[in-house]
């Protein structure tokens, strides 16, 4: 038996994530995109998992289901993550970007 590698840890967590979850975010995404990205409330996102997956909201975090960020990114999306500092009171979230489309170089004539 060999220690698991960092790409390995990686890989497990994303397949790990049940197909119900990555529905519930592809749902959000779809709901709350703008053309450029999608702000998603970490709220709904553990209701809407909760509700498909018949579990807690503590079974939710426990089980890493909303660690779905590396799942994302490697699917195109640059995702970052947001929540209150101790001393602030809005809702966690996550952002989804589209990738900025590189353009061509403009010709010159």
């Amino acid at each position: 038996m060999q220690p698991i590698k960092p790409q390995e840890v990686k890989a497990r967590l994303i397949s790990s994530l049940p197909p119900e979850v990555i529905n519930v975010f592809n749902n959000l995404i779809q709901k709350n995109f703008n053309g450029t990205e999608a702000r998603v409330l970490q709220k709904d996102a553990v209701k809407g998992i909760c509700e498909a997956l018949a579990i807690s909201k503590n079974q939710a975090f426990e089980n890493k289901l909303l660690d779905v960020e590396d799942a994302f990114r490697e699917a195109g999306w640059i995702v970052s993550y947001d929540k209150p500092a101790y001393c602030e009171t809005y809702d966690a979230y996550f952002i989804f970007k589209k990738p900025q489309e590189k353009s061509l170089p403009a010709k010159h004539y």
